[in-house]
Order: C-alpha cells, then sequence, then structure tokens
C-alpha cells in the first residue's frame, strides 16, 4: 500500500525541516516494546530498563496508547511548529488537546487490548493530564540525559539533507530520504500501509529526521499539518563512544588526535560531541578544530545555539588519500 500526496508549488517552497523530542519519546516506547527489531539502541534498552519498575499502571497505559506497531494517536505526535522545540513545549501541547479529538483518535485503537484504552475513552479529560504526568516522567528517568546526543544526530542530519535540498531541489532531497519515499515530480509516494491521495494544501510538509523510528518512515496528514518522519543518517554512530581509528599517514601528518577528529567530522558534529567520542577535553577539541579550520581542512556552521563542524572537500580528499 502506499501513500500519494499531490504537492503543488506551494507545498514544495514550503518544505521544511524539523525534530521533534515528543515524536523521539514515542518511538522509544515502541523500541522498548519490541528491541529485537531495533538492535542498533540495545544500549540505550539496557540502560534505561531497569528504570521502568516505577512506572507501574502509568507506563501500561502509555504502552496500550503507543502499541508496537501500526496506529498511535497523532495528539502525542503533533507535528512540530519550530524547526527545534523544546520537550516542555511540545508536552504542553498534548496537554492543550481537546478531549473530543484525543477521545476520537484513541478510539481507533482496540479497547480489547488492554482495559487502560477503554478507561481512556470513559475520561479523555483526565485521561490526557494523566498521560502528559507520565510522559514528563518517562523522558527524566529514560531520555533526557540522552537528548544531547539524539539532538546533535538529528541536527547534522537536518544540516545535510538542507545542503542536499539547496544543491538538487526538491528530486534530489526526497531521493535521499529513504528507499520507501519516491518523488515523481508533483506526487509524493510513501510505501506506508495506507492509501491516500491527500497530503498538503499549500501549507507546505514538515521533514522530520528519526533516530528511534528508524529505519521505517511515517506519515500524518489532515487535519494536522502534512508530516514526513524518516530515518536518520548515522544512527549506527549514536550509541557508539569508540573513537575512529586515525590512518597513519594522516597521523604523521597533521597528528593523530587531528587526524582522528578529521575522520569523525565525515559527519557534522558539535565541539561537546567530539569531545565525548574522541574522549577529549572541549578545550582540547577547541584547540584542534581551530588548527583544522585554519588549514581549511573543517568549517563550522552555526545552527540554533550550537555550531557544527564538518570536513571541507580538502579535508575529505585528504582523508581519502591518506586511508
Amino acid at each position: 500500500m502506499t501513500v500519494t500526496w499531490l504537492l503543488g508549488p506551494d507545498d514544495v517552497a514550503r518544505i521544511r525541516f524539523a525534530y521533534s523530542p515528543m515524536w523521539e519519546l514515542m518511538a522509544s516506547l515502541r523500541t522498548l516494546s519490541d528491541p529485537a527489531r531495533q538492535a542498533i539502541h540495545r544500549p540505550w534498552v539496557a540502560a534505561v530498563r531497569p528504570r521502568l519498575a516505577t512506572f507501574g499502571a502509568d507506563l501500561a497505559e502509555l504502552f496500550a496508547l503507543v502499541p508496537p506497531d501500526g496506529y498511535m494517536p497523532d495528539f502525542l505526535t503533533p507535528p512540530p511548529e519550530a524547526p527545534a522545540p523544546t520537550f516542555a513545549s511540545e508536552l504542553e501541547r498534548i496537554r492543550r488537546t481537546v478531549p473530543q479529538t484525543a477521545h476520537t483518535e484513541v478510539s481507533r485503537l482496540d479497547p480489547a487490548r488492554s482495559p487502560a484504552i477503554a478507561a481512556f475513552l470513559a475520561d479523555p479529560a483526565g485521561g490526557i493530564e494523566r498521560v502528559a504526568g507520565t510522559l514528563a516522567r518517562y523522558w527524566d528517568a529514560c531520555l533526557r540525559e540522552h537528548w544531547p546526543r539524539v539532538h546533535g544526530l538529528l541536527e547534522a542530519d537536518v544540516i545535510r539533507r538542507t545542503r542536499t535540498l539547496a544543491a538538487g531541489g526538491a528530486r534530489a532531497l526526497f531521493d535521499s530520504l529513504n528507499p520507501a519515499v519516491t518523488w515523481t515530480g508533483d506526487r509524493l509516494h510513501i510505501d506506508r500501509p495506507h492509501c491516500l491521495v491527500e497530503g498538503p494544501h499549500g501549507e507546505g510538509l514538515v521533514l522530520v529526521p528519526s533516530a528511534f523510528h528508524w529505519p521505517a518512515v511515517a506519515v500524518m496528514s489532515a487535519p494536522y499539518q502534512a508530516m514526513l518522519a524518516y530515518p536518520v543518517a548515522g544512527v549506527g554512530t549514536l550509541w557508539d563512544d569508540t573513537p575512529p581509528p586515525a590512518p597513519d599517514g594522516l597521523a604523521a601528518l597533521i597528528g593523530r588526535s587531528r587526524a582522528r577528529m578529521l575522520v569523525a567530522l565525515a559527519e557534522p558534529s558539535t565541539t561537546t560531541a567530539l569531545a565525548r567520542r574522541l574522549s577529549l577535553t572541549t578545550g582540547a577539541v577547541s584547540q584542534h578544530l581551530s588548527v583544522l579550520r585554519g588549514g581549511g581542512l573543517a568549517v563550522g556552521k552555526r545552527v540554533g545555539k550550537e555550531v557544527y563542524y564538518r570536513r571541507t572537500p580538502t579535508g575529505d580528499a585528504l582523508t581519502r588519500s591518506a586511508s
């Protein structure tokens, strides 16, 4: 089955990127439900699973509303309104959900699967407040400390996709997202278990990279703004703290620490992320980056409050030639 969206000129012109802490939270619940299907997140599962015992029935309600696959109520994952929303702002949007909207969406789930679904439907206003409280506790216990790492990966992906869009237009962008996504010039075909000729109506399309929903795509549409969640690139490095090896020739030329850093900058990264991955202080990383930038091997770009560094074409060529 395929979702088919008709994209007019205004929709293409209003393509924007965003990332969503709440979307990652909901996808992480599915990871906990079935860790085997996402072995890449096992280090995170092992770290947080012992913390779940304190949640009791509250967490059972979340798992009932967010089944391992298939539909989950859209009010739990509203498309981001800003490029970089905070968890608190997204949680507040959930709290403001109209109870009738929540009831309509939750009623699409099978009440026989869990008594928590029937309880929510009996009192949607109370259910919204109860779920919001559980989400806040779950965030604090299981995701808050890991968010900077996930956030860095998502922002690096947005930088990469923005460059692709600028260089090759919408076709190059959509071709880069996932094999399930196909662009034919005015229609976006998404391989999902639905069949809709629907989508944006001039308000544009929100593209949301996701680490915990990897490797699948997901869609939202009317009455919400059309949103496509796609698997973030580089997810294999998310929980990997092993420093990248430096080719001996490159290390001899610019020093081993700078060579390792240049190898790591194949993907855009912040000073903090590089320091963690390379087991260096942020001060040492800043000094090495200054040298690499001065030599034309790396460049930085500010995104929000962070500066992301990446290799220049000269840095790419030097790394390849030394490998």
